[in-house]
């Protein structure tokens, strides 16, 4: 491969990262479905199962660090007496 063609397909990889850095999670993870279907349905030549199957990997990576970052912003209401709202605290899933 020439230096030229690892530099344009560097350049689409860094475009394509791009692009699914501005997805939000619920397109993220609907093109991710998508892509899943389209590997298990077996219909895809070798070179773009192997394109879509990075890109299903990139699209995978992105929603964990939204769910992530969503799990950090996330408070669990604490009760008081009377069930009144007594301030907040973080989220702990395992707690």
């Amino acid at each position: 491969m020439s230096k030229q063609n690892t530099a344009q397909n560097d350049t689409r990889a860094d475009a394509d990262h791009a692009d699914i850095a501005a997805l939000p999670f619920e397109k993220a993870l609907a093109e991710l479905e998508e892509i899943v279907r389209q590997l298990e349905q077996g219909n895809v030549a070798l070179a773009d199962s192997i394109r879509i199957y990075e890109r299903g990997e990139q699209l995978k990576a992105h929603c964990d660090a939204l769910l992530k970052q969503a799990e950090a912003r996330i408070e669990k209401i604490n009760l008081g007496a009377g069930n009144a709202p007594a301030g907040s605290s973080a989220f702990d899933p395992d707690g």
